[in-house]
């Protein structure tokens, strides 16, 4: 497969881009007999990657993708004996490693997109359908590490069910450190992730984390509740944003303090957290105007970082994108109605949605994401466009 990918180093760069995922593909293992295969696994995959940005959301659609544009398919590899039927594709599919599969698509967007980011959510989502009672099989959770300013996935892991995430967290930073991509970024996580093990993994990778305070850390919520009730003026920073549209204005409150002495004293008390590396604390006062109604909602948070109010805020904001993310993955993929449960087709499929959905989101043409998946499936070059993140 390293011939396939020099012969376009010197094309344009949409094809030397292509040809560099062909060859991460080629790193995958494939245990057939070699002498006998007819759709070698790199020119599958590349199927599957190019059908699913080109609004193909099952495995009936990539093939008939597949069979119309095989001249396009042809351009980058071989596929002498065409695409593969519907049962011979999802077979390979259930086949594949996911965890390797995986670290295909991270390694091309970590070659392709090498700059640090300042902001990674990490959050995640539940195939609902994937389940299957009689066989015992939970519904996969893919846990995402999000780029919020690049709009863009950078690592992801699946696990059996959510109760899982906080043990998987730490394995998905070690990706996000192995691929250079941690260090210097702040990481934000909601409540299930608000654990010292996994502040102190983040610490530890020379990263700082931004965490929600709720439930499972009552006593150190509490006492920042308290704190933000009584504190005085000179102590604090505030910022204030509104934003209107989509049928509401939401005026959000930003206060911030870097006083977190009293968090890290030697007291000693009956579920005392143990977080070793506060430098600031957070409350974001939120206020929603419908136009029937008004919601209110006031959240804590705790930072390893600096106390940079306009860094905070804009990583607290950044966090929503992550959840945008897991709704446009239901709403213009079907995620949520997949019913992949065979292998490792739900975990496979799981990866190529969110790669298909970062690479979709970082182009800047006009139109929603649904109009430019519809247009990638019309038009070959916009499709290229796409597979170009520029």
């Amino acid at each position: 497969m390293h011939d396939v990918a020099i012969m376009f180093v010197d094309e344009d760069t949409p094809r030397a881009r292509l040809a560099l995922l062909l060859e991460h593909f080629s790193e995958l293992s494939d245990d057939r007999e070699p002498g006998r295969i007819m759709y070698p696994l790199a020119e599958v995959l590349l199927l599957v990657t190019c059908a699913t940005i080109a609004s193909c959301d099952d495995f009936d659609d990539i093939v008939a993708w597949g069979k119309h544009h095989l001249d396009f398919l042809r351009r980058f590899a071989e596929f002498h004996f065409g695409v593969p039927c519907e049962r011979w594709l999802r077979s390979l599919v259930n086949r594949i490693d996911p965890v390797l599969f995986g670290h295909c698509f991270d390694g091309w967007i970590a070659a392709l997109w090498p700059d640090r980011h300042d902001l990674i959510a990490i959050d995640g989502k539940t195939a609902r359908r994937t389940h299957d009672r009689r066989k015992g099989l939970k519904a996969l959770h893919t846990l995402s590490a999000y780029a919020s300013n690049a709009r863009l996935t950078l690592a992801q892991l699946s696990v059996p069910e959510k109760t899982n995430e906080i043990t998987a967290i730490p394995d998905l930073l070690d990706q996000l450190a192995e691929a250079k991509q941690l260090e210097g970024a702040l990481v934000t996580i909601d409540a299930m992730g608000c654990q010292v093990g996994i502040a102190d993994k983040i610490v530890a990778h020379k990263a700082d984390y931004l965490f929600t305070l709720k439930g499972n850390q009552p006593t150190l919520e509490g006492d920042v509740e308290r704190y933000f009730g009584d504190a005085p003026a000179d102590e604090l920073v505030t910022k204030t944003t509104v934003e209107k549209g989509h049928g509401r204005i939401e005026t959000r409150t930003y206060t911030a303090s870097s006083n977190v002495d009293w968090i890290v004293s030697d007291r000693r008390y009956p579920g005392e957290p143990r977080f070793a590396n506060i430098k600031s604390i957070a409350k974001v006062y939120a206020r929603t105007e419908y136009p029937d109604r008004c919601s209110f909602d006031t959240r804590y948070f705790i930072s390893s970082a600096a106390c940079d109010i306009e860094r905070i805020a804009a990583a607290v904001r950044g966090h929503w994108g992550v959840e945008s993310m897991h709704w446009l993955l239901d709403v213009e993929f079907k995620d949520d109605l997949s019913r992949y449960r065979t292998g490792h087709g739900a975990k496979n499929m799981a990866a190529v949605r969110r790669f298909a959905l970062g690479l979709v989101r970082a182009n800047k043409s006009k139109g929603s994401v649904k109009t430019r998946r519809k247009s990638a499936s019309w038009d070959p070059s916009f499709l290229l466009k796409i597979l170009q993140l520029k």
